[in-house]
């Protein structure tokens, strides 16, 4: 769902679940010149929240250093720059998922 909602956006999709030592990116996809590392959370409706809140300080840290990672096995930068966003998903008991797309988080 988080592939195709920023494939819909216009973004081209580089690479899912790519992983190194450090940790995994779940998408990575090119948004005109720039290069998006997206993170994935998925929470279905109830007491744990949000799935952006899932997303703290220590995690966005964590997926520049991935990125970093990314680039150096990738080319480089990109002209465009880095971006991080969040992709939430969040599944109700019923009915169709909520799909939340939020840009440059860090």
């Amino acid at each position: 769902m988080a592939a195709r909602r920023l494939s819909e956006s216009g973004m081209r999709i580089l690479d899912r679940n790519w992983r190194c030592r450090e940790g995994e990116i779940d998408i990575v996809a090119a948004d005109g010149d720039a290069l998006v590392v997206c993170e994935v959370k998925t929470r279905r409706v109830g007491p744990y929240g949000q799935p952006m809140a899932a997303v703290c300080a220590e995690k966005t840290e964590r997926l520049r250093l991935l990125a970093e990672h990314w680039l150096e096995r990738h080319g480089g930068p990109p002209p465009g720059g880095v971006r991080i966003d969040v992709v939430g998903v969040l599944l109700p008991a019923r009915g169709a998922p909520v799909v939340e797309h939020v840009r440059g988080v860090a």
